[in-house]
């Protein structure tokens, strides 16, 4: 997994407007710059909030992703929960799960 490439093209389209109007214009060949693998682009190219999160990506990128995206807050927080009943727990990252779905945690 390229988690190091997808959050830098995160990093970079948070900071760089130059990078933000390429998206815009042609988001397939802003992509090509990155070492992404195919799940990666594809849920970068579809917007898929829920998958970029359960893949690693730092939320603190992500919630700017989604902002740029227009995707309201709550909607935004929504996506990282469906994403991880869809898509299984997170697979790495600071945010990696340790322990399944449904198994609690301290009690909670």
């Amino acid at each position: 997994m390229s988690l190091y490439a997808l959050q830098k093209f995160l990093y970079d389209l948070n900071r760089d407007s130059s990078v933000q109007d390429h998206y815009r214009r042609d988001r397939k060949t802003v992509l090509n710059g990155y070492r992404l693998i195919e799940e990666e682009r594809r849920a970068i190219d579809e917007g898929d909030l829920g998958l970029i999160y359960v893949l690693g990506a730092n939320g603190q990128l992500l919630m700017h992703f989604a902002a740029f995206l227009g995707v309201p807050w709550a909607a935004y927080i929504q996506a990282l929960r469906d994403g991880v009943s869809r898509y299984g727990p997170v697979r790495a990252g600071v945010y990696a799960m340790t322990t399944s779905i449904d198994e609690k945690v301290a009690g909670v």
